[in-house]
């Protein structure tokens, strides 16, 4: 097996290694000028050219394919698979509590199968973040950061022991415990090396994480991306991770942004442009002169939302920025140094007068950014501030939509019938050509249901439609960036002035991404101001952007479920899909930091900055947000004087010891795990058991029977929400079962380490639709082994009906639409589709991670014919499925497609050849041996 610690032992066909001296030290390093050719590749692809170099073996990685990468030809089709070596690997809890679990698993199936249990152990650096499990159960007084990590620690406690038995049971594995930062951030702050050294290697430091946003790093110059968490075991178990050598487009950036103008408008802006682009599978790379004005807090916000538009990775070089951040953040002066020599030694180090080729080209000017959010559903949903009013009046029909259906009068006929010639200036249009009246025509344009509330706490006040109820300052994406986050305080510390206060009704939430954002706003003075707001600090962590909110207050909560308000969450992360932020919330939308704290202000989505009033000062002054809004000085001179070095090496000194909470925990010994058979959190895996020394032949499938047939944009929040468990649902069923009190039922996130609660929670989002069914939300189906006749199969919960299906023997399929499995690297959204008896998903296009998944779980991922779809091929997914040429895997080749026969009630055939997504022959092996892992276990097996 290939991985980083052997470096040294390359071939060295190109004859690359050689000495790099440093000031007193001397560090191996292979030169990538051995290599004709590379000199003119885009940054991206230096970095992994490198990686071929280094860990040339003659078998997974040959000369061949460093002559490949060398002459990459910028306009061809990917087509060249690659072995790429991560340097390490990064996790969060949610999704690196089940690869501790899965590598636990399989140290018992190496035992049993005649093997060293001892040599399961990270091969290359692994580290884990604990940033997911805090929720925001109480806010908005300065009780709330200690009672959530109290209440953390008591749901989370055999997690947690767990975690620290993996960390004393294997090696190269360390854990930043809870209450410390966010994953992302602590990675760009502390982790990230940028170069690394192994051995005395000097190599580049690249990384995969089981988070998607691990692309924020990027930002750093370090290559690495979200993968599954069965593709982040393998990689710390020494396997490469199988790719195309892929198309790279460069990002030219020029201007600067005016005042006024954030790090998230620019951010949205670009996401909004690169996913209209289509970049999916591909790198992005910033170049140009343009580049060196971008702070690097701004490029790892950029490079974080990487898997909003859809690519890879998306790249800055390395130069003086670079540098001067890890100055700042508390990196030795012998890193720095390295990197600096590193990078300029191997033509790493950004020249903006030397642009390299790319596949393609874009290019933003800054200047032209104004100010954005996002929704009310997706990231790549860009509304400009100025018609965030207009733009919600349009949305809000679609939430409403039953007893305040859009007005159906077309654009022709209103403006003639409706309205006298001199209002049509007052109008906006729908996208169906509706006619909406605009701010100026009052609440006309909109659905209205004033609901009166009744609170001890928070007095009497007015709920309607659009409500913000939700305003939460979080994510990894703008709590790393002291200028949005400065701006936010400073916009506060102006409000609380004019005597602004929050809405009564807004769920305020301050959750840093690490501890030195409150080392600042302490220094800077700026605690009060937020705090008078509402903006209490309520953890470090990653809270309402993953779904952790916490619950709202039981009479709002009443209040929007009693009378079905489609109210709003304003946030400053970087997902808002549906049912993610908060069950009682349908609308949710992205935004910078200041405008979170202006739109718990103004109290709801229907309102325009520009033309309505947050309030009155003390003079009974109109006060707009431009009154409030702090300038681009104010916000320079206040980073200047509030941020410095000795912030960073304080908070990270001791980062791995944790408070007294997390060292008093008693944690269990030996280098294989005792299983708690009462456990509802950590349960030993299923996916070795019974699994024989060698695979058995991959087979047809034949009489499956479709689960779940679903629409565009199926999020892997809808395949396998984190969120909430709600009462009733097979998961909470179970728990039930085992003693679980609805209080501690906690989130699907933190129950990641137990597969019987994760299978029963697979495609069990509150928001999925499963065309299946007609206008019913959640995780329902019609369970066919229940009736003779398609059209009586009843309604069962996807878990139950599964369950049946399995009884019955009978193989399941899932049918979708376009971007199948978008969203975070979601590895349970694979697992618990494989779990649940599913042996193909057959979509019009799927996201990279997911797919990949699948494989790894031994789905295999099918697409439809060019151009083709479940709805014009007349599917409804009644049909039962026969799926022919899979078995030419077992001749050691992959099939271009595969041949599909849907065979409807009456007999009739639907017949069409599926396009196979199996993409390169490392993922063919993966299917051939029924997963990555048992691939893994089975060569551990061979090597020993």
């Amino acid at each position: 097996m290939s991985n980083d610690n052997t470096a040294n032992s390359s071939l060295n066909s190109f004859g690359a290694r050689d000495t790099l001296t440093v000031g007193d030290n001397s560090y191996e390093i292979y030169r990538l000028d051995a290599v004709p050719g590379t000199e003119k590749l885009p940054y991206s692809l230096k970095v992994l050219a490198e990686n071929l170099l280094r860990t040339e073996d003659g078998a997974n990685i040959t000369k061949e394919h460093i002559e490949a990468i060398a002459n990459w030809d910028p306009s061809a089709e990917p087509s060249i698979e690659i072995q790429f070596t991560p340097a390490r690997v990064l996790m969060q809890d949610f999704t690196g509590v089940p690869c501790i679990v899965d590598l636990a698993t399989m140290r018992e199936a190496v035992a049993t199968l005649g093997g060293d249990p001892n040599k399961v152990n990270p091969l290359s650096p692994a580290e884990m973040v604990i940033d997911h499990s805090v929720i925001l159960d109480v806010f908005g007084n300065a009780g709330a950061f200690e009672r959530n990590v109290e209440l953390e620690y008591e749901r989370n406690g055999e997690r947690y022991q767990f975690l620290r038995w993996g960390q004393g049971a294997f090696d190269d594995f360390k854990v930043v415990p809870p209450g410390t930062g966010i994953v992302h951030q602590v990675n760009i702050e502390y982790l990230a090396r940028v170069v690394m050294t192994r051995n005395g290697v000097a190599y580049p430091d690249t990384c995969v994480g089981t988070d998607s946003h691990t692309t924020m790093e990027n930002g750093l110059g370090v290559l690495g991306w979200g993968v599954g968490g069965i593709e982040a075991e393998a990689a710390m178990l020494g396997q490469p991770v199988s790719m195309l050598i892929p198309r790279v487009v460069g990002f030219k950036l020029t201007g600067e942004i005016k005042p006024g103008v954030t790090a998230t408008d620019v951010v949205l802006t670009v996401t909004d442009m690169l996913r209209k682009h289509g970049v999916v599978g591909k790198f992005v790379e910033f170049y140009g002169k343009g580049v060196a004005e971008v702070p690097l807090a701004n490029r790892a916000t950029l490079g974080n939302m990487s898997p909003e538009f859809g690519s890879t990775a998306a790249m800055f070089p390395i130069d003086e920025e670079t540098i001067n951040y890890l100055r700042l953040t508390g990196r030795s002066e012998e890193q720095l140094a390295l990197v600096e020599a590193y990078a300029k030694e191997q033509g790493m180090w950004h020249n903006p007068d030397k642009e390299p080729v790319f596949s393609e080209y874009m290019e933003l000017d800054l200047s032209t950014v104004v100010p954005s959010i996002s929704g009310p559903k997706r990231p790549q949903d860009r509304i400009e501030l100025t018609d965030a009013k207009n733009a919600f009046r349009k949305d809000i029909h679609n939430y409403v939509e039953e007893n305040h259906p859009a007005p159906e009068t077309k654009l022709d006929e209103a403006i003639e019938e409706s309205f006298p010639a001199s209002d049509s200036a007052t109008l906006s249009f729908a996208d169906d050509g509706a006619v909406i009246p605009n701010a100026s025509n009052g609440a006309e344009g909109r659905p209205s249901k004033p609901v009166t509330v009744r609170s001890e706490e928070r007095g009497e006040f007015v709920l309607d439609h659009g409500a913000v109820v939700v305003a939460g300052i979080t994510s990894c994406t703008n709590t790393s960036n002291p200028s949005v986050m400065i701006g936010a305080a400073l916009l506060a510390k102006k409000a609380v002035e004019k005597g602004l206060t929050s809405k009564p009704w807004v769920k305020t939430n301050m959750a840093p991404g690490s501890q030195v954002v409150t080392d600042y706003y302490n220094k800077a003075g700026l605690w009060p101001y937020l705090e008078k707001l509402g903006y209490y600090l309520g953890g470090y962590g990653c809270t309402t952007c993953i779904g952790n909110t916490g619950p709202l207050p039981d009479e709002i909560s009443a209040a929007i479920n009693d009378n079905d308000l489609s109210v709003t969450a304003v946030l400053s992360g970087n997902r808002n899909f549906e049912g993610r932020i908060s069950p009682d919330v349908k609308m949710n939308y992205l935004a910078s930091p200041p405008l979170v704290i202006a739109y718990g202000i103004a109290g709801t989505m229907d309102f325009d900055f520009e033309t309505d009033p947050l309030g009155q000062d003390h003079d009974g002054n109109d006060v707009f947000l431009k009154d409030i809004w702090p300038t681009s000085q104010e916000i320079q001179e206040t980073i200047a004087s509030s941020i410095n070095r000795d912030m960073f090496t304080e908070s990270y000194a001791d980062v791995f010891k944790g408070d007294d909470r997390w060292r008093s925990l008693p944690t269990p010994e030996g280098n294989t795990f005792e299983w708690a058979e009462d456990s509802t959190y950590v349960r030993k895996a299923p996916y070795f058991d019974g699994m024989p020394a060698d695979p058995e032949p991959v087979a047809d499938i034949t009489g499956a029977r479709v689960l779940a047939l679903l629409g565009d944009s199926v999020t892997t929040d809808h395949i396998s929400p984190a969120g909430a468990i709600k009462p009733g649902t097979p998961a909470a069923q179970y728990l039930d079962a085992h003693g679980v009190e609805r209080k501690d039922y906690n989130s699907l996130g933190s129950r990641r380490g137990n597969h019987e609660v994760m299978i029963r929670g697979t495609f069990a989002n509150i928001r999925l639709k499963n065309q299946l069914l007609d206008d019913v939300s959640g995780g329902y189906t019609r369970d066919f082994t229940q009736s003779a006749s398609a059209k009586d199969a009843p309604q069962a919960f996807i878990y139950d009906a599964s369950v049946n299906y399995q009884k019955a023997g009978i193989p399941l399929v899932v049918l979708g639409g376009k971007e199948y499995g978008s969203g975070s690297s979601r590895d349970w959204a694979a697992k618990g589709t494989s779990l649940l008896g599913v042996r193909a998903v057959i979509t019009e296009s799927f996201e990279r991670i997911h797919r990949s998944n699948l494989i790894g779980m031994g789905v295999i991922p099918l697409q439809f014919p060019a151009g083709e779809s479940a709805a014009s091929l007349k599917l409804d997914g009644t049909e039962t499925f026969d799926i022919a040429g899979i078995t030419e895997l077992n001749e050691g080749k992959t099939p271009k497609t595969v041949h599909v026969t849907a065979t409807k009630e009456d007999g009739s055939k639907v017949e069409f050849d599926a396009v196979v997504r199996i993409d390169t022959p490392g993922e063919a092996d993966y299917y051939r041996n029924g997963g990555i892992l048992q691939y893994v276990l089975r060569n551990m097996l061979k090597a020993n």
